[in-house]
C-alpha cells in the first residue's frame, strides 16, 4: 500500500510536499529491485538543481543507480543519517530513508508527477 501523501515519477521516485519544501526518495518498488543498499551519495545542500537532473546516487550489491531530481530546486538538506545506515532506504523508504528535502522553485511542477493511484500500475506488472 503506497503512502497517500505522496506523489510519484516514472522512474520510483517520491515526493512528499509541505509548502514550499520537497522530501524526495525513492519508492519501496525501487528499492526492493535494488537490493540491498549499501551507499547513498548525497547532493550538496544549496546546491540548485533541475527535475530530470541526478539528485543522488544509489548503491546496492546489485548495482549503482542515479536517483533523478524529480523538481527542480535548491536543496535545503540532505539525509545525512545515510552516510552511516544506507539500509534505511531498504527498511523504510519513505521516512528514515529520505534522501533530500529542496525547495520548489515553481509549484507547477508537480503537475507533472503521479498520484498514488496512477503510480500503482506502474509497479504491479
Amino acid at each position: 500500500m503506497l503512502p497517500s501523501d505522496l506523489l510519484f515519477t516514472k522512474q520510483h521516485e517520491w515526493v512528499r510536499v509541505s509548502g514550499i519544501r520537497a522530501t524526495i526518495g525513492i519508492t519501496g518498488y525501487a528499492q526492493e529491485q535494488l537490493g540491498d543498499v549499501v551507499f547513498v551519495d548525497l547532493p550538496t545542500v544549496g546546491d540548485k538543481i533541475s527535475a530530470g537532473a541526478t539528485l543522488a546516487t544509489v548503491e546496492s550489491v546489485k548495482a549503482v543507480s542515479d536517483i533523478y531530481a524529480p523538481i527542480s530546486g535548491e536543496v535545503l538538506s540532505t539525509n545525512d543519517d545515510l552516510e552511516h545506515s544506507p539500509e534505511f532506504v531498504n527498511q523504510d523508504p519513505y521516512g528514515k530513508g529520505w534522501i533530500a528535502v529542496v525547495e520548489l522553485s515553481e509549484s507547477d511542477q508537480l503537475a507533472g508527477l503521479l498520484s498514488p493511484q496512477d503510480y500503482e500500475p506502474l509497479i504491479s506488472k
